[in-house]
């Protein structure tokens, strides 16, 4: 059997300020759609599922994002997740302009959760909150 991976799903309260904030930082969208039915209720297990959904995908095609808004049932609102949480956290995007990316960030009012930081001379790296408290790493190569 063979296997990889096609994308992470992440439920976002505004579908349209995510997908503005991911195409920003150099995400394409590929498309967008509306789902419910008994199709999506039984993949999803959730009864009378309604979302809006957008896939986007890294410019080199490898890799992919499915942002959903809930229609319904009801989103359910928590806390931000913290790093060191139990549980998938962050997306992480490799950027060839560390600052650039922080400066787009900056413009959808997501910041560094606390600054950059150097790993070994190889990564400048950091978290930055992104829309409905997603963490995101973004992460510029200095070596090979």
């Amino acid at each position: 059997m063979s296997i990889r991976l096609d994308n992470v799903g992440i439920a976002v309260a505004d579908l349209d300020a995510a997908v503005a904030f991911f195409t920003d930082l150099g995400l394409q969208e590929i498309g967008r759609d509306e789902v419910e039915g008994e199709w999506t209720d039984t993949a999803v297990g959730l009864d009378g599922n309604h979302a809006k959904i957008a896939m986007l995908r890294t410019l080199d095609r490898h890799n992919k994002i499915e942002l959903f808004e809930y229609l319904h049932p009801d989103a359910i609102a928590r806390e931000p997740i913290l790093p060191n949480e139990i549980g998938m956290h962050r997306v992480a995007l490799q950027v060839d302009d560390l600052e650039a990316a922080l400066e787009i960030a900056a413009r959808h009012g997501c910041m560094p959760l606390r600054g950059v930081a150097n790993y070994r001379d190889i990564f400048l790296l950091t978290y930055v909150r992104g829309p409905s408290g997603i963490i995101v790493m973004l992460a510029q190569q200095l070596a090979s």
